[in-house]
């Protein structure tokens, strides 16, 4: 069995859980409905993330270009090694 003293305490954390619910639920309307303060701030963080998305897709075409960058001076060498350009050039 549980004392009295346990329920109270678990009821109060039961109201307090019940209030943050409540408030996350209002905030969320708020969001849908389009509170200019929550829209705005919503507004800034996604066009961050498409910035964040966009910067590694630079970051990845650029990986990208210098390991085929590589590849190719790495087959001129080998090609230079075995005489296949001309020594004079």
């Amino acid at each position: 069995m549980t004392s009295t003293k346990d329920h109270a305490t678990l009821l109060e954390m039961w109201r307090e859980e019940k209030k943050k619910r409540i408030e996350a639920e209002e905030a969320l309307t708020k969001a849908l409905v389009g509170d200019p303060r929550i829209a705005e701030s919503d507004k800034v963080i996604m066009k961050k993330m498409e910035e964040i998305e966009e910067l590694k897709a630079a970051l990845t075409r650029a990986e990208e270009d210098r390991q085929y960058d590589n590849l190719v001076h790495k087959r001129e060498l080998a090609d230079l090694f075995k005489g296949k350009y001309d020594k004079e050039k």
